[in-house]
């Protein structure tokens, strides 16, 4: 073949995803000698619990194909443990398991041959692509830093009214706490937007992956008010330290019918056929265990608050726009006030930024266009998880340790402070 192969034209245009390339990137560095202050990937900082881990090895020899809707010990876990934890009102017959959420929300979205997709913005990144790779329209509903970064109820319902078809099924996908801004919502919200979702039949996607983390108790969640158009998205890569487990899973409303649901499996069995069998039996040990869940869970929670409140109060103090996390490791800065100062440097856009800050201090950032904001929005996120979490386990230690993040932080606000020559500041 040439160097242009005539089929070049009908490649499907895309990139590789942001919190991946931000990660190799800072490993890049680190194996470079150079220092990098990780704040750009959003993996837990927390190890997998050990008696979790030890399931795992133990079942290292199963080698079967299981269930594509999942292991059935592990659904019942999984509805057990979250009835009790969240008070939901599952059955494992409406659970299906997969090789992480992710997968799982693009099985979601091709369940449809054809549906209209709708994000705040900011939203975690691989949600637009992946409603394009379905074949469906993307909608973004541009939040501001003043409303938290929250989806108004005003707001979904005129982008309903306005809607030229309204028979298209339209799938709004909303994560709360949420990634990239560590925002939530209380339950006069969340009654607020499920009226307008129920009065316009919006099919949700609530990506409920850190509502474990969510920093205060007794939090409502969108499923209490809009129950019968509520497909719920969670799994262990969050709340248990497992990410690279690859282990998630979706209850799917019985009102949304069996049609839905064997369509959601039909897509499944074509991917991923059904999440890894040792997997699978390692989770159902995370899920069995709620009195080791809810130990990890207060030890994580309590570290993480205490990160945040630090992380926020340094940066307003420089004079960046921040609100303190609600539940989950991110935050999502605005550096608007420093717009005139970073355009005298030559940087205007998010993506200028985070690419600056990396190279004259190391401070792995990504840019808030790659969660949907405008280009000139010069907001960031910000994932405080470059400490060791093994320490939550000690425990003779009362004054937790993250002075990798603290000195990430001072960095940061040293280089605004030093943006161009003191003649030149206000």
């Amino acid at each position: 073949m040439n160097n242009s192969p005539q089929f070049e034209k009908y490649i499907r245009p895309g990139k590789e995803s942001e919190t991946l390339l931000i990660n190799q990137l800072s490993l890049l560095r680190e194996n470079n000698r150079q220092t990098v202050y990780k704040f750009g990937f959003g993996q837990s900082p927390f190890p997998v619990p050990q008696a979790i881990s030890n399931s795992l090895a133990s079942a290292a020899h199963r080698k079967e194909y299981m269930s594509v809707q999942g292991h059935l010990p592990l659904r019942q876990s999984i509805a057990k443990f979250h009835n009790q934890m969240e008070n939901k009102q599952w059955h494992a017959d409406q659970i299906i398991v997969g090789a992480g959420s992710k997968i799982l929300l693009y099985c979601v979205m091709a369940a449809f041959e054809k549906a209209d997709v709708l994000l705040p913005a900011p939203s975690w990144v691989s949600y637009e692509p992946q409603g394009k790779l379905a074949g469906h329209n993307v909608d973004w509903l541009t939040t501001s830093f003043e409303n938290h970064w929250q989806l108004t109820a005003k707001q979904l319902s005129d982008y309903c009214k306005q809607r030229e078809d309204r028979d298209i099924p339209l799938i709004l996908v909303f994560n709360y706490p949420s990634n990239p801004s560590g925002q939530t919502y209380n339950s006069e919200q969340l009654q607020a937007l499920a009226q307008v979702m129920r009065e316009n039949n919006i099919i949700v996607i609530a990506d409920e992956i850190y509502s474990l983390l969510t920093y205060e108790d007794g939090y409502s969640t969108l499923e209490d008010f809009y129950p019968e158009g509520c497909i719920v998205s969670s799994g262990l890569s969050k709340w248990c330290g497992a990410g690279g487990w690859r282990l998630g899973f979706h209850h799917i409303p019985k009102q949304l019918g069996e049609a839905f649901f064997q369509a959601v499996i039909s897509v499944a069995s074509e991917t991923y056929s059904c999440a890894p069998s040792p997997i699978q039996i390692a989770a159902t040990t995370a899920y069995q265990n709620h009195t080791l869940a809810k130990l990890f869970l207060e030890n994580q929670i309590n570290l993480l608050k205490q990160i945040s409140q630090y992380c926020g109060d340094r940066l307003r103090k420089a004079g960046v726009k921040v609100h303190d996390a609600q539940g989950g490791f991110y935050l999502f800065p605005d550096f608007g006030s420093f717009a005139k100062k970073l355009a005298v440097c030559n940087i205007k856009t998010s993506e200028q930024l985070t690419a600056r800050i990396m190279e004259d201090i190391g401070v792995a950032l990504l840019p808030g266009t790659a969660f949907g904001m405008k280009a000139n929005s010069l907001t960031v996120r910000l994932a405080f998880v470059d400490f060791d979490g093994r320490q939550i386990w000690d425990e003779g230690n009362r004054k937790p340790h993250f002075e990798k993040i603290k000195q990430g932080i001072e960095k940061l606000c040293e280089w605004l402070d030093n943006l161009y020559p003191l003649s030149f500041k206000n």
